[in-house]
């Protein structure tokens, strides 16, 4: 198989410098970090700043999430790799929320010109790790997405024209997605995200398991659709698991990155994560897409 591996590049999320030193959490880092991580072999970089995106911090001020730190971040390093397609996170809904005030920064990130995606999570999903039993914590956290939610996040993707990264955490999620696929409504140059939860930080309690049955049922889902997919695991590690293998044999793509990698006392760089799977993709006899490749693949339009 030839067809061309998008790699995406997840290179803090909510990793903290305590748990792993290489996680680039001010603008400056994660600039420097984003320019290595294209230069390794990512297409596609995501990353998050340090505003609250879950639980009653993110509700403070009805779910705003500062766009500024992602413009000086992605403006330094876009300077320097101008093709490189960015997206953000976004923070939870729920009570007092306005889901226009939850989408402000990316529409406000498209005006300044450096979104490479825009950003679509149809659904909501209970968060956590495990306690020291083994059983899921005693947390009080859930990642909240109305139909309502989601109406407006592919009405806003199809406004601006970037298609979206769509998050895929449990089956449910993709139901929604396929019905929008069916009325023409999934923003061209959309990359939908299956994510399956490892066993890294003890049982997530959400999401399919890195295997190939599970697999195989979002493939049964999606099949017909022509939707570019791509996989990963939060909590583990997608390509020393074997799972990255399995889905690039079956014509998907990839995303890697220290929001999700998760080994026992390990504490790679974003740099060696890609070093890796680009390696595996060498051979699984797949190239590695360049950011313009992957936006010629995708469909997507170049940055302004």
């Amino acid at each position: 198989m030839s067809k061309p591996v998008v790699i995406e590049a997840a290179i803090n999320g909510g990793t903290p410098q305590s748990r792993n030193p290489n996680s680039p959490r001010t603008v400056e880092e994660i600039a420097a970090d984003a320019v290595r991580a294209v230069d390794a072999g990512a297409a596609i970089v995501h990353n998050h700043n340090d505003d609250e995106v879950i639980g009653e911090p993110s509700r403070t001020r009805a779910g705003w999430h500062d766009p500024q730190p992602y413009i000086d971040a992605w403006s330094a390093a876009l300077s320097q790799r101008p093709d490189t397609i960015f997206y953000p996170t976004q923070a939870s809904g729920g009570p007092g929320t306005d889901i226009h005030v939850r989408l402000s920064h990316l529409a406000a990130l498209d005006a300044a010109g450096v979104l490479g995606q825009g950003l679509i999570d149809c659904g909501s999903v209970a968060l956590g790790g495990a306690d020291a039993d083994g059983l899921p914590n005693d947390v009080d956290a859930v990642y909240i997405n109305t139909y309502r939610d989601a109406r407006q996040m592919f009405a806003l993707a199809n406004r601006m024209g970037r298609g979206a990264s769509i998050s895929i955490f449990e089956p449910g999620f993709l139901r929604v997605v396929l019905a929008y696929a069916a009325k023409g409504l999934v923003p061209s140059g959309s990359l939908v995200k299956l994510y399956f939860a490892g066993t890294g930080r003890g049982p997530l309690g959400f999401g399919m398991l890195p295997n190939e049955p599970c697999l195989d049922a979002y493939l049964s889902m999606l099949e017909g659709t022509g939707l570019e997919w791509s996989v990963a695991v939060l909590g583990g590690d997608v390509v020393g698991s074997g799972f990255a293998r399995l889905a690039l044999e079956k014509g998907g793509h990839v995303r890697v990155g220290l929001e999700d990698f998760w080994d026992g006392d390990r504490t790679p760089s974003n740099t060696e994560l890609l070093e890796e799977l680009v390696s595996l993709c060498d051979e699984v006899g797949r190239p590695v897409a360049s950011p313009a490749e992957a936006r010629e693949l995708l469909g997507l339009p170049s940055t302004p």
